[in-house]
């Protein structure tokens, strides 16, 4: 089974690659390239950057747009987003046409000038922009001008071996976030130690990546809507305080690292048919992975991730398309933008999941994209009762989630935020500093080049 591209979690030191790269704070209200042109028919050479594009939902997306635009030839540059390999193309004038990257990043390289508003590009080749989701469209928007085009819909739901829990006489309602003392009696039954380390992890928190949702669960919010730090709220530090309870229950950060990186998490003898997990929160393309692990003894189940509250939530990820500053082609970019992402080629891509589904004989676990109105028409054609109760039921809780998922506040300085944190909690988890302090200095570098960049 061919799998969904992995979204790419970014060194937190990518940041520092900006100053040396040579891109220069700018008006983000700037231009570069003719995007006035954008509504011709494009032509030459497309030189793609940070897709890598190797299963049917990426092949057939390809094929679409090859096909729509014979004129262009494409050139794509796989691999996934570099950040030092990008800078250093913009600043020596030699950028791709079109980038594929996070969208949490925009903010950050819109500021600096290092990519394009698409907002003629947006108006002159017709983009309906309403059919994409709000949220991701907030995403790549800084000023009132509009930076990328969003693609995928990352969501997280909680993912259950049924076998671990039944073996420690744990239900299926106990794998919950709402009642976190709770959820910390209910890790200490699932958790097993040999010689004093773990031989399975009762519930893994997804440290350090999943740090936001944590503080999203306990009232924190990261970032401010002005797009200013907020890293260091005392419901994040508590947050972070709890997760690391979490991981010293079992074994402690390091001895808990070094057992979960030898998790096979591809493959079809993974760490739920292994006994090696009881559960943990993970995003949607996951759901696809797992397929291959039901003929080893994979028995699946799945619980919402709520707040204290008990409403399910989740932070948003995914990926935009974007246009670099001095991109040569960059109306063959808007257009492969353009149809990367509507809803006719999102058809496409389902109709291909579909004959994989088919070859495999196995079922459809979604296809979450961007674009609202190409998700509920492919949900309405091709989601139906899998006969595996454990699936359908993750399958139901990323779709429920798709309408109140938040991602951080966009902000010209959201890849440092990103950094900050990122080093905050690392620094935590190996014991380096306290929550509190490794929080406190974060927020204070985080502001500072908040700050920065909003003083020009």
């Amino acid at each position: 089974m061919k799998h969904l591209r992995v979204p790419v979690v970014l060194a937190a030191g990518a940041l520092a690659l900006t100053a040396c790269a040579g891109v220069g704070k700018k008006d983000a209200g700037s231009t570069s390239g003719d995007q006035a042109s954008a509504g011709a028919t494009p032509s030459g050479t497309l030189k793609v950057m940070g897709f890598s594009g190797e299963d049917e939902v990426a092949q057939s997306r390809i094929t679409a747009f090859k096909t729509a635009f014979p004129g262009v030839t494409v050139q794509n540059n796989k691999g996934d987003f570099d950040a030092q390999q990008f800078l250093t193309a913009v600043s020596s004038g030699n950028p791709p046409d079109v980038v594929y990257m996070d969208r949490k990043l925009v903010g950050t390289y819109a500021a600096k000038g290092a990519i394009q508003p698409l907002d003629d590009c947006i108006k002159n080749s017709g983009i309906d922009t309403t059919q994409y989701r709000d949220a991701a469209m907030n995403e790549v928007k800084l000023k009132d001008k509009t930076y990328g085009i969003p693609e995928f819909y990352g969501v997280s739901t909680n993912l259950i071996s049924l076998p671990a829990l039944k073996s420690a006489g744990v239900a299926v309602s106990d794998i919950q976030t709402t009642d976190w003392t709770k959820l910390e009696q209910t890790v200490k039954k699932l958790y097993k130690a040999k010689n004093g380390r773990p031989a399975r992890i009762g519930f893994d928190p997804k440290m350090p990546e999943f740090f936001p949702l944590w503080a999203m669960a306990n009232g924190a919010e990261l970032v401010k809507p002005g797009g200013e730090p907020n890293l260091n709220d005392p419901k994040a530090v508590e947050a972070l305080q709890y997760t690391l309870t979490l991981i010293n229950d079992q074994g402690g950060w390091s001895n808990f690292k070094t057992f979960r990186d030898t998790f096979d998490l591809f493959g079809a003898k993974n760490q739920f048919t292994k006994d090696q997990l009881a559960a943990f929160p993970i995003e949607n393309w996951y759901l696809n992975v797992l397929l291959d692990a039901r003929a080893n003894g994979l028995q699946l189940q799945s619980t919402p991730f709520t707040d204290k509250q008990g409403k399910p939530i989740s932070m948003l990820g995914g990926s935009a398309w974007v246009v670099p500053k001095g991109a040569k082609n960059p109306n063959a970019a808007c257009q492969w933008a353009k149809t990367m992402t509507s809803v006719e080629t999102w058809h496409k891509a389902a109709e291909a999941r579909m004959q994989t589904v088919a070859k495999n004989k196995s079922f459809f676990t979604g296809l979450f994209t961007g674009n609202k109105k190409a998700d509920d028409e492919i949900k309405a054609q091709y989601l139906k009762p899998t006969g595996d109760e454990g699936f359908d039921a993750a399958i139901k809780n990323y779709y429920d989630v798709l309408e109140t998922a938040k991602p951080l506040n966009p902000s010209p300085a959201g890849a440092e935020i990103d950094a900050a944190w990122q080093s905050a909690v690392a620094k935590a988890l190996a014991g380096s500093a306290t929550p509190q302090a490794a929080l406190d200095r974060a927020q204070a570098d985080a502001k500072a080049a908040f700050d920065k960049v909003s003083q020009g």
